[in-house]
């Protein structure tokens, strides 16, 4: 990794991008947050082009790291003459996506992040169902063909979570919607230690299940909604 200046235009050090165990993404989108906190709600945070400047980091790490702390509602971003990344208005939704992130290394963290998807899935998926627009659906049978050709278990995994984190942003349930891709968030970071044991029909099966539930979203159909969510309640899957 190049060395990096860690310090914004603003005079606030980027501290520990370089440090810990975490993705460099990890590390910026945490170091950004702390930046962040300092702003009122509208404040400009920087670019995509600045912050990879400033940092010496790659485009798509710098990217990565915005697309984190976009879906946790902490970054706002604007496109067009004028626009960039903005501090966005940390209201309850926000308090409460922190604090699912806080318990992140308490032990059974996963156990519980699938048990509270689970409940919730049927509520996202239904609200889906009722709201989902044209562009909506063709961006689940995007992410659907890049779950059916993701390359290895873990890839296959990381487009499973893009994909229900897209099929949550349809659901017009804010509450619920920020709880259900707080436990996404925790899922997706320990995709790898789920991952020693699957087989390619398991994985041919579970893609059969997604693609049950994106049509049935697309067709506004309640009834195969909620037979596509019991179908992906099995007790093996992630």
């Amino acid at each position: 990794m190049a060395t990096m200046p860690h310090t914004s235009s603003g005079g606030q050090p980027l501290a520990g991008v370089g440090q810990g165990a975490r993705t460099r993404a990890e590390r910026l989108a945490a170091a950004l947050d702390e930046r962040i906190r300092g702003l009122a709600p509208g404040e400009p945070v920087g670019t995509l082009e600045s912050l990879r400047a400033e940092t010496g980091l790659a485009y798509a790490t710098v990217s990565e790291a915005v697309r984190l702390l976009r879906d946790r509602g902490v970054l706002e971003i604007r496109p067009g003459r004028g626009g960039g990344l903005f501090a966005a208005d940390r209201g309850p939704v926000v308090r409460l996506r922190h604090t699912l992130l806080s318990v992140a290394d308490e032990p059974g963290t996963v156990a519980d992040a699938i048990e509270l998807r689970e409940h919730l899935e049927e509520l996202i998926d239904l609200g889906a169902a009722r709201h989902r627009t044209g562009r909506d659906v063709a961006d689940l049978r995007r992410l659907l063909r890049a779950l059916r050709t993701a390359p290895g278990w873990d890839g296959f995994m990381r487009a499973n979570w893009a994909l229900h984190e897209r099929i949550a942003v349809i659901s017009p349930n804010t509450m619920a919607r920020a709880v259900y891709i707080g436990t996404l968030g925790h899922l997706g970071t320990t995709s790898a230690r789920l991952a020693a044991d699957r087989r390619a029909a398991y994985r041919a099966a579970r893609y059969q299940v997604h693609a049950d539930l994106v049509e049935a979203i697309a067709d506004g159909d309640e009834a195969a909604v909620r037979a596509a969510v019991a179908a992906h309640r099995t007790p093996a899957a992630p």
